[in-house]
């Protein structure tokens, strides 16, 4: 495997991560569940499918999960954007901005 690849699965697998751990302080309010609920599936979806990429039984194969990787981190893009319109507490705003 070469450095290039090792380095984006640590980087995939860091974003859902420390993703989670954002999630993690958001208010229990409702609205924060469901935005807590896909964003965690989607950011997390990210590393899963490139760790599985990288074991692609053809160059089809490989293709297909890098273009569900691509959805994944559209995914995660959005919801961070919704969290950012919605999201007053200042300090966390600001944590948003890492992303």
């Amino acid at each position: 495997m070469n450095s290039k690849t090792e380095e984006l699965l640590q980087r995939t697998f860091d974003f859902g991560v420390d993703t989670l751990k954002f999630l993690i302080t958001l208010p229990k309010e409702k609205v924060f569940g469901i935005i807590t609920y896909q964003l965690g599936k989607a950011s997390t979806s990210v590393g899963s499918n490139y760790e599985e990429a990288q074991v692609a039984e053809s160059n089809r194969d490989f293709n297909h999960k890098i273009g569900i990787v691509l959805k994944e981190v559209r995914e995660s893009n959005y919801w961070l954007r919704v969290l950012s319109e919605i999201y007053t507490n200042s300090k966390n705003k600001d944590e948003l901005k890492n992303f």
